[in-house]
């Protein structure tokens, strides 16, 4: 699958040139206005006019009755009878003057911003602020990189998105809620120049001492950097960057073939596993001085690869997906053949995520919409049935990701513009007849919610210290948002 589009090169230039400014509120780390990007303002309050506005008298703001006698205009008519709301399904046609609009009361928090240049991939950076937080406004550190093709100088940014307040709207006349102040969320970020566009970007999970993090770039080059120093920049005014952006390491073992497959192990710090549209896949590791990288790689896979997956309990094992329709278990003992084959549909496989909370399943996501659940338990010989399926989004799956904590949930994205949270331990109850839509889609019992409102969507992931926190980025912005479900 295909993760840049080309029809869209000449559009996506032309938005990189020419930024499109709006009414939220941004801030470079110093302070000043930029042309990164901004947040929406969630109360859309700098439209808001004040009711003694002057109005001018044309003869019409009155009627008169047939004595000559002012009459108000049927109560203004009606007082405009609001119209009726309702909830909308994919798949649902919109009647003419309908729009959609998100339901605010089942989101917690829901913020989009506005970039310039679109991310193709980004991670999520630990912070000191602490686990488990449930308190507003919230704070998030970002990793990301820009894909614009045909512009040489992309980008790593490094985000701190802060006073993310909490956006729902609640029936109360309790005014008091510091969590829902009426101000908008505040963008800083420090840029690294990067050459060529981002395919992906993955930060190293242990992060106690250092943020390190590996991009593979459409030069076929995969470089590392350590994002410490600008991280801490966004904390501690004054704090001096590196006068060098350079990586200080890259690999090259790749050639010139480009890939989006990247991987660092949770188990052994500086293990980065990369694979590229050459089907090739290599082991590199990672050290404060530099990278080496095995000149023998993983191959098996006849087409690309498409992503990997370190196993979370076994520090040799690792999972791997192709647009060869198969996915592949691996022991980095043998480079010469994996260990566990399968077929796992009829389409590209094009990512895949092994559960941390449940170490035996792993979820892949499909080029023709379908995502499956497997009991790696259940892996023997090169025949494998998925403990389940789901036929939910009508586009290419794009991203997959389990819930942190949470074994049963799952997030899943697709080319179809929607992002679905789902609840794999709900059962389904054969008495029910289901969920239909209007064209007769039944709607699985282990669908929690469907956000949309973003176009293009090409990653997401869970914010391991915001319960139930999601990021996730499309051409048309980012978001960050937490519902009533999750």
């Amino acid at each position: 699958m295909s993760k840049r589009q080309a029809d869209r090169d000449e559009e996506m230039q032309q938005d990189y040139k020419a930024a499109d400014l709006g009414n939220g509120r941004l801030r470079s780390a110093n302070g000043d206005l930029n042309e990164m990007g901004e947040f929406e303002d969630a109360w859309e309050d700098d439209f808001e006019q004040e009711s003694g506005d002057e109005q001018q008298d044309n003869g019409q703001d009155q009627a008169m009755d047939e004595d000559g006698m002012d009459v108000d205009e049927k109560e203004e008519d009606e007082e405009q009878e609001e119209p009726e709301l309702r909830t909308y399904l994919p798949g649902q046609p919109l009647e003419e003057g309908e729009q959609l609009e998100a339901d605010q009361s089942v989101y917690v928090m829901l913020h989009n911003l506005d970039v310039r240049a679109p991310f193709l991939s980004f991670d999520i950076l630990q912070d000191s602020l602490g686990e488990e937080r449930k308190n507003f406004p919230a704070t998030a550190y970002v990793a990301a990189g820009t894909s614009v093709p045909g512009v040489r100088d992309n980008e790593v940014l490094v985000m701190k998105l802060s006073q993310l307040h909490k956006t729902q709207q609640e029936d109360s006349d309790d005014e008091d809620d510091a969590d829902a102040l009426d101000e908008d969320p505040v963008l800083e970020y420090r840029s690294i120049p990067h050459n060529g566009c981002v395919n992906r970007l993955r930060v190293m999970p242990q992060q106690q001492e250092k943020h390190i993090a590996a991009t593979w770039a459409e030069t076929g080059k995969v470089h590392i950097y350590d994002l410490s120093p600008y991280m801490k920049s966004l904390d501690v005014p004054g704090t001096p960057l590196p006068k060098s952006t350079k990586p200080f390491a890259t690999v090259n073992n790749h050639g010139r073939y480009e890939g989006y497959a990247m991987d660092w192990s949770p188990l052994d710090a500086g293990r980065l596993l990369t694979g590229d549209n050459a089907g090739l896949i290599y082991n590199t590791i990672v050290r404060p001085t530099g990278a080496s990288t095995d000149n023998t790689a993983f191959r098996e896979h006849k087409s690309s690869v498409e992503d990997l997956q370190w196993s979370p309990t076994e520090r040799n094992v690792f999972a791997s997906c192709s647009a060869d329709q198969t996915v592949k278990i691996w022991d980095t003992r043998s480079k010469n053949r994996s260990a566990v084959s399968i077929r796992a549909s009829s389409s590209d496989v094009n990512v895949i995520t092994w559960n941390h909370k449940a170490s035996y399943l792993l979820a892949s996501g499909h080029d023709d919409g379908v995502f499956s659940v497997w009991d790696l338990r259940q892996f023997k010989g090169n025949n494998a049935t998925p403990v389940a399926s789901f036929k939910w989004h009508n586009a290419p799956i794009t991203s997959i990701e389990w819930h942190p904590t949470e074994e049963s949930a799952l997030a899943v994205s697709g080319a179809d513009d929607q992002l679905t949270l789902w609840d794999l331990s709900v059962e389904p109850d054969a008495e029910e007849e289901g969920r239909l839509t209007s064209e007769g889609v039944q709607v699985p019992p282990q669908l929690l919610f469907i956000h949309q409102g973003q176009s293009e969507i090409k990653e997401l992931h869970w914010h391991k210290q915001i319960p139930g926190c999601v990021l996730s980025t499309a051409n048309s912005g980012f978001n960050i948002f937490k519902t009533i479900s999750i």
